[in-house]
């Protein structure tokens, strides 16, 4: 064997070591393929280790997304390719592609997606977070009903400002299904002081079955309800969504006529929480300024 016979397998062995060294499975394992279209001049040595370090770099990349996902709770990914525009045309495609290059992220906006239910707007939202996640921004994802069971605990265990502190680092904070379920008592106080901390620190994305108008009824406090909206209208994108539900597109026709439509379209209603008699007891929540 000649001199480079030998000395190709020993650069090869320091070659695996060092990438064993730097934690590289991924070149590791690519290593040998590329160096045999090396040895058959299918490709350069520049290109070698560029493939070399783009297929390390693909691995890791997939793997902060996989991981970025599970901790931002996108267990469920929907993506803006996999949406059916067609079945909603009162939307504006382009408008939501506009959207998905997250310069809303970058300008602290935030983004109400609004209509009946099944009409896309989960799916729009947790697209725009993993689009988000992509671009190497912090996401999480939560209904509202699980965001205020979050504080309400939180403030029970005497770790409110901690766990407010975690929602104001996010860059995107997505909240689903506003409208679906009443607010529990304090729920609507303990929301404020949450929009409060990220107001233009952070954007997020809403979507809700309810109108605007129909919010003090919502969390159960026209004056809360205010000052919700006071501060996410202020620097917010309105998308209304029209039209039948998508999940329910294959079974409409099992619906009667006179409430195809109706049935499938029209949020439910909040049953309104029962008032005390007698002389209130003090608010333990003091209600935010507007």
């Amino acid at each position: 064997m000649n001199a480079l016979g030998e000395l190709i397998p020993a650069t090869l062995d320091r070659i695996r070591h060092d990438l064993v060294g730097l934690k590289m499975p991924r070149a590791l394992e690519a290593l040998d393929q590329i160096v045999r279209r090396l040895e058959h001049a299918e490709i350069s040595a520049l290109e070698a280790i560029d493939i070399l370090l783009s297929e390390e770099l693909t691995l890791r990349e997939n793997s902060r997304i996989k991981t970025a996902l599970r901790m931002g709770r996108l267990s469920t990914i929907k993506t803006l390719a996999g949406f059916d525009f067609s079945f909603q045309p009162s939307l504006d495609r382009d408008r939501i592609l506009t959207l998905a290059q997250l310069g809303f992220v970058d300008r602290h906006e935030v983004v109400h997606l609004l209509g009946p239910p099944g009409t896309g707007k989960s799916h729009l939202a947790i697209a725009l977070g993993v689009e988000a996640i992509k671009a190497g921004k912090s996401v999480y994802f939560c209904t509202l009903a699980e965001l205020l069971a979050q504080l309400a605990r939180a403030e029970r265990e005497e770790r409110l400002l901690k766990r407010l502190a975690f929602f104001r680092r996010l860059a995107l904070l997505v909240v689903d299904e506003i409208g679906y379920l009443p607010v529990v008592p304090g729920g609507g106080n303990l929301f404020f002081q949450l929009v409060a901390t990220r107001y233009e620190r952070g954007a997020m994305v809403l979507t809700s079955n309810r109108s605007f108008a129909e919010w003090g009824d919502v969390f159960g406090d026209p004056v809360v309800a205010t000052a919700l909206l006071d501060r996410l209208l202020h620097h917010a994108i309105v998308i209304q969504i029209e039209g039948s539900s998508y999940r329910l597109r294959q079974h409409a026709e099992l619906m009667p006529e006179h409430v195809r439509f109706k049935a499938i379209i029209n949020p439910p209603i909040a049953m309104p929480t029962p008032r005390p008699r007698g002389r209130p007891p003090k608010n333990r929540y003091a209600h935010p300024g507007t």
